[in-house]
């Protein structure tokens, strides 16, 4: 099996807007989506959100705001998943409860170890 990284991306906070009592069944769901990668032992790792502050270092020397000076997107946080393929890897990333207006990006994870 490969390894994927699914990002959680998002242009708000997915709490934003919501009260505790709504938010609490959409988390729960989101826990039970968790509970069930793992135990089909397909969950690598858990990644938590990312904060919107960045810099981009180019070529060693410039640094830059970054990655987007005009756009600041929310990283909601990263799973790294086994999956056969990157098209299995996006079925299970569409089974995800998302919570308010977000995206999951899937992307491979290229294996340093194999020949």
């Amino acid at each position: 099996m490969k390894e994927f990284v699914l990002i959680f991306r998002m242009d708000a906070l997915p709490e934003a807007g919501y009260s505790s009592e709504e938010l609490e069944p959409m988390m729960k769901k989101w826990e039970n989506w968790l509970e069930n990668l793992i135990a089909k032992n397909i969950l690598v790792s858990h990644g938590n959100r990312l904060g919107a502050e960045s810099r981009i270092i180019k070529n060693g020397k410039v640094i830059t705001d970054g990655p987007y000076a005009e756009i600041k997107e929310i990283i909601g946080g990263y799973n790294i998943i086994r999956a056969n393929s990157i098209d299995e890897a996006a079925e299970i990333a569409k089974s995800c409860p998302l919570i308010g207006d977000s995206a999951i990006e899937v992307r491979n994870i290229f294996d340093m170890n194999r020949k």
